[in-house]
């Protein structure tokens, strides 16, 4: 066999793995269907700013090894992420805090707040929430609900709130102090330059091949047969052709467009949280970097309904799509040559920051195995 791994799919999980074993000097093929590296954090130059071309991306974590670790790659600047939620005519800070609740009913302290909180669940007679919106109406009343949550979860989801799983919510952040840093980690930052420069430096030793514009299926029989070893971070059930069914997501439809000013919506990140407007939210890419440019670049997110031909962004883990999962889980363990990882192998949501520790633990794993 020509090489130690081959590796599916060139985004932050496959490339942190790569890069560690080529540093052992084991030989890796890097296969990506798509016509550049880097996955979902991959950032593209317009008009001299870095696009997050699938969505916004801001580092963040508590874990100074994993800062430590990201940042031989990149330099990060000090962007905190402090987005806003745009109701109607009126603008509110999240998460959910002194200013939000000062702009909502003029209070100015913590027990004022608590008080009007109070005053909106007296007469909520939810004991046992049954969906997301009791949910959320026992957590914040009534007011935030319907103007922050109901028609922004409805529209990410595409679901009316009454057939969400109250689980969706239940951390729900509520902060008693003027703090508009929606993370509490440590450290927080944008890499200068753009996230695709990290996976370039990755991938960037003689040990590492990478192939884009390389569909895994549409070459299987070839592929299977050319490493020791299989990383596949694509989507667990394709990988075994359905055999127990399709595992639900969301996915994610962006429209992109250059502005000729210099500042859209003074912002990053803009949620619109009414249900009648068909986008989540606003990105202006050049706020991640503090940007000067004469021009701008804007991309609304339209959450939207998940088929094969779609990319799937975020997985649906309710009961059943777990169950359908747990199943393709028992079938992956039973694998001798394929591991599998990263947000669609392992059917989960993760953070950047989680992404690098999994693909760490996994080349622990891999170097105590003696593989």
């Amino acid at each position: 066999m020509k090489y130690d791994f081959l590796i599916v799919g060139s985004g932050l999980f496959g490339s942190v793995f790569a890069h560690e074993e080529a540093l052992k000097g084991k030989k890796c093929l890097v296969i990506e269907k798509r016509p550049h590296i880097g996955g979902n954090i991959y950032t593209e130059k317009m008009e001299g700013i870095n696009v997050h071309k699938y969505g916004a991306h801001i580092f963040h974590t508590s874990d100074k090894k994993i800062w430590d670790y990201i940042n031989q790659f990149a330099e990060f600047n000090r962007y905190t992420n402090s987005p806003v939620a745009r109701y109607k005519n009126e603008v509110y800070n999240l998460p959910f805090n002194m200013n939000t609740f000062n702009k909502l009913w003029g209070v100015f302290t913590p027990d004022e707040a608590k008080t009007k909180i109070a005053e909106e669940l007296a007469d909520v007679k939810i004991l046992e929430p049954k969906n997301l919106e009791e949910q959320a109406i026992k957590l914040v009343g009534k007011t935030i609900y319907e103007k922050l949550v109901k028609g922004y979860t409805e529209k990410q989801w595409g679901m009316k709130a009454t057939e969400l799983p109250p689980f969706i919510i239940k951390r729900l952040p509520v902060r008693f102090t003027y703090d508009n840093n929606y993370f509490n980690d440590l450290y927080q930052g944008i890499p200068i330059g753009g996230y695709t420069q990290i996976v370039e430096k990755m991938l960037a030793n003689p040990n590492i091949e990478v192939c884009l514009n390389c569909d895994f299926f549409n070459n299987r029989s070839e592929l299977e047969n050319i490493a020791k070893k299989i990383i596949f971070t694509g989507p667990v059930d394709k990988f075994y052709n359905y055999r127990f069914g399709q595992l639900e997501y969301r996915s994610v439809r962006f429209e992109t467009e250059i502005l000729d000013t210099d500042n859209f919506q003074g912002n990053a990140v803009v949620n619109y949280t009414e249900y009648e407007v068909p986008y989540t939210r606003i990105i202006e890419h050049k706020h991640f970097e503090f940007g000067t440019q004469s021009k701008t670049v804007i991309s609304r997110e339209y959450s939207d309904k998940w088929t094969a031909e779609k990319e799937p962004y975020y997985p649906i883990n309710n009961e059943a799509n777990n169950i359908l999962y747990k199943k393709y889980a028992e079938l992956a363990a039973s694998e001798p040559d394929v591991i599998f990882g990263g947000r669609l192998g392992q059917y989960k949501y993760y953070d950047m920051h989680v992404v690098i520790s999994e693909a760490l633990k996994l080349c622990e794993k891999v170097s105590d195995s003696g593989i």
